[in-house]
């Protein structure tokens, strides 16, 4: 203790240096366990963008690509289902219910999807939890939407307000279904997942507004009211992919089996949580480049401890003589050295979590609802106290570098011979 009490009091008489020493070890852990957090909420959030669906259905192609689809509304399906198809496996004694998407359209930028009412009682994100709304309620119209928290926001829409979806998926698009306008009837709790990026609408709606289009064009000189499209009959011909819950998750291979068989039209059923881990593993190669980014800035703040305290070496030898002649021996500089590096990166620690902590409490609810994000403000993880003990680990080895040229400082000047 008398040695840790010399060694603070040796920081304190060098405090200028100390704290710059400080606050680069501080921001170096806030930033690595920042890293750490939005790296593990990313995966949760990743994770949880679908829960309680037993499988997802498309047409064949590739796995990860029928969740980019369907889950994610990133690129396009190879082909669509037939609503024969689709009725045929909704119907199946196994299977507890299924949510139809239909693709293809967009509104300023966001995608449109198709589906029915059954989407907003058995969709589930985040561990089995169900969609809320924010105001209004769920479409009972063919002409209505219900719109994602982010679209809602972002474009600023009130209930009530009337939309026009446009053709295709871009962001600019050229052909309008502005005969056809949806009124806006609810707005979606944020979930952190594509549902706040998405336009909501009856199947029957993206029916109604194609009334007048063959084969993906419009056909010149046919004109089809928004009334006229109502008296036709709206069932869908095709959809784009569909959801499934099973009645026992023991029959998930066996129906899957079957859709994958189906002789009357290729299909695909995959298991979405097999496919978010592969296409985690696709993109995991960010999340590693961004920890050892954030492990080498870490690092750098180490290294300053060492250049500081290396630096300051020459200037303390007569410290050190000092404390030779009043009875230290090379053992205590060589303790009082490590010493100072331990307080350092102790102090330097707890300010990094005192600077995150901090951190969260200003940025939570920025980052929620801009970028879907929840940081939770709770104690560290194991992960993170690991991270911490190794952080302190190394800046005691670090700390033995500069302890022991001071060891060999005090030694060769205790044995000088003194006139």
């Amino acid at each position: 203790m008398a040695i840790l009490s010399l060694a603070l009091k040796s920081l304190l008489n060098r405090r200028f240096t100390a704290s710059l020493v400080l606050l680069s070890i501080a921001l170096s852990v806030a930033l690595l366990l920042g890293v750490e957090r939005l790296r593990v909420e990313s995966r949760n959030s990743f994770a949880n963008t679908i829960s309680g669906t037993d499988l997802v259905v498309g047409a064949r192609s590739g796995a990860i690509n029928l969740l980019l689809y369907s889950v994610f509304r990133i690129g396009d399906a190879t082909n669509n289902i037939s609503w024969k198809s689709y009725k045929k496996f909704a119907e199946h004694p196994l299977v507890k219910w299924t949510i139809p998407i239909s693709l293809g359209d967009s509104h300023l930028g966001y995608r449109v999807m198709g589906t029915s009412r059954d989407y907003f009682q058995f969709y589930k994100y985040a561990d089995k939890r169900s969609l809320a709304f924010h105001t209004g309620q769920p479409f009972d119209n063919v002409y209505q939407a219900v719109l994602g928290h982010e679209v809602a926001a972002e474009l600023g829409y009130r209930l009530g307000q009337e939309i026009v979806i446009a053709h295709g998926a871009g962001k600019t698009s050229f052909t309008l279904h502005d005969d056809k306008p949806f009124k806006v009837v609810g707005v979606l709790e944020p979930t952190g997942t594509p549902v706040d990026r998405t336009v909501h609408v009856p199947l029957e709606g993206i029916e109604a507004i194609h009334a007048d289009w063959i084969a993906g064009r419009q056909v010149r000189g046919l004109n089809i009211s928004a009334d006229q499209a109502l008296e036709k009959d709206l069932t869908p011909k095709a959809i784009t992919a569909f959801l499934v819950g099973l009645k026992s998750k023991i029959a998930t291979f066996r129906v899957q089996r079957e859709i994958n068989d189906y002789r009357k039209e290729p299909l695909l059923a995959v298991l979405p949580g097999v496919a978010l881990q592969q296409l985690w593993d696709l993109i995991g190669v960010a999340e590693n480049a961004l920890l050892i980014i954030t492990l080498l800035v870490v690092a750098v703040g180490l290294i300053g401890i060492l250049t500081v305290m290396l630096a300051s070496l020459n200037e303390r030898r007569r410290e050190m003589a000092i404390l030779r002649s009043v009875g230290a021996r090379p053992g205590h500089i060589l303790l009082l050295v490590t010493g100072e590096s331990l307080l350092l990166s102790l102090v330097g620690i707890t300010l990094g979590l005192l600077l995150l902590y901090a951190g969260l409490i200003f940025a939570q609810s920025f980052i929620e609802t801009h970028y879907g994000l929840h940081l939770p403000i709770g104690l560290p993880s194991l992960r993170e106290w690991l991270i911490l003990g190794l952080v302190g680990t190394s800046a005691l080895i670090i700390g033995l570098i500069p302890g022991y040229r001071a060891y060999r400082y005090s030694l060769a000047d205790g044995m000088s011979i003194r006139i």
